[in-house]
């Protein structure tokens, strides 16, 4: 029997692509969707891509519009998420793809977001190594309430932990600089993300430590062993729809061998995270559409550093991929259930 599902912030697009992936699960049932400026529409309207949703309309979103169903997809903007969930009931499983419960500590949550700290909850990144030598995927069987992680930590964190897991790259000093495509920004309207404004151009924001996701990707990496965690990422808006190419830099442990190593061994057997031959490295575009994050990995000797290169797309790796992968694991589905590895091209 398939378990009756909604969607909350339907309309946007992160929204969009959880219902897209939701049409080619087995178990899963949409029953509801929900907006808020948008409620009253019918959904194909708003995504005209999803013709097999036709006749469903968007409804309010609130608590008892979506109570009542066995699993709550929240696609929300930070702030949102965790004031709806509290009123959900505990037998409801709740995922979360906004930022509300994934940082754990609540001064770096005043910091970067600030209002009200509803908590952390079992984070979304199975793939992660931690310290112990554990992946968070065991802590991930049997939850009730997950939060998916930012897409921008997505691509930085899959990349850096074998390395730090493994004692072959430090910590201290790791840089990142990211190509995002416009949706990483949302549906609202906003004057520079006009084509006009993106087109043949690229654009660097939140310049100087301050994305919000900032203290998500040092959180993860401390949890993968990493020690006085220190962090520089700069994302770089560039002209394409969906996808971010992340190009991480850490130093290398003093002495480290079997560099490589330490990723392919971390990754042999995920079935979404690949390592991609020596000397070859992703192109953003080789994920769109799918829940698959490509990693290439090279050591520049003259700098002492290692470099990886991971691609992923944002909307779906990056969120409702990940959303059903988790959710998956938490109800003992087969993990790869409705999710491809098969993009889209060119």
């Amino acid at each position: 029997m398939s378990l009756s599902v909604a969607v909350a912030g339907a309309s946007g697009y992160a929204g969009g692509e959880l219902l897209r992936l939701l049409t080619e699960h087995s178990e899963l049932e949409v029953k509801t969707v929900t907006a808020f400026g948008n409620a009253g529409s019918d959904l194909v309207s708003v995504h005209p891509h999803l013709r097999s949703y036709a006749g469903l309309v968007l409804q309010k979103t609130t608590a008892e519009t979506l109570a009542g169903h066995d699993v709550v997809f929240l696609a929300l903007p930070h702030g949102k998420s965790g004031e709806l969930a509290e009123q959900l009931s505990d037998d409801t499983i709740v995922v979360d793809c906004g930022a509300d419960h994934r940082l754990s500590d609540g001064e770096a949550w005043a910091a970067f977001y600030g209002g009200r700290y509803y908590g952390a909850w079992d984070y979304g990144m199975p793939e992660l190594v931690l310290a112990d030598g554990t992946r968070q995927r065991s802590r991930l069987v049997g939850a009730r309430r997950i939060a998916v992680p930012g897409c921008n930590v997505t691509a930085m964190t899959l990349g850096l932990a074998p390395g730090i897991a493994a004692g072959v790259i430090r910590a201290d000093d790791v840089v990142a600089v990211l190509a995002v495509g416009a949706s990483g920004a949302g549906k609202s309207a906003k004057t520079e993300l006009l084509a006009s404004e993106i087109h043949g151009s690229a654009r660097a924001y939140a310049v100087g430590g301050i994305h919000r996701h900032s203290p998500e990707v040092v959180q993860n990496l401390r949890a993968a062993g990493g020690t006085s965690v220190s962090v520089s990422f700069t994302p770089v808006l560039v002209p394409m729809s969906r996808g971010i190419l992340a190009t991480s830099t850490a130093k290398l442990e003093p002495g480290a061998t079997a560099v490589r190593a330490a990723w392919e061994d971390a990754y042999r057997d995920e079935p979404f995270v690949h390592v991609l031959p020596e000397g070859r490295f992703p192109a953003s575009g080789d994920t769109v559409g799918v829940n698959t994050a490509l990693i290439g990995v090279a050591v520049d000797e003259a700098a002492q550093r290692v470099v990886v290169v991971s691609a992923i797309d944002n909307l779906t790796k990056g969120t409702a991929g990940a959303a059903i992968q988790c959710l998956n694991i938490a109800v003992g589905f087969p993990e790869t259930t409705g999710l491809r590895v098969d993009g889209v091209a060119p």
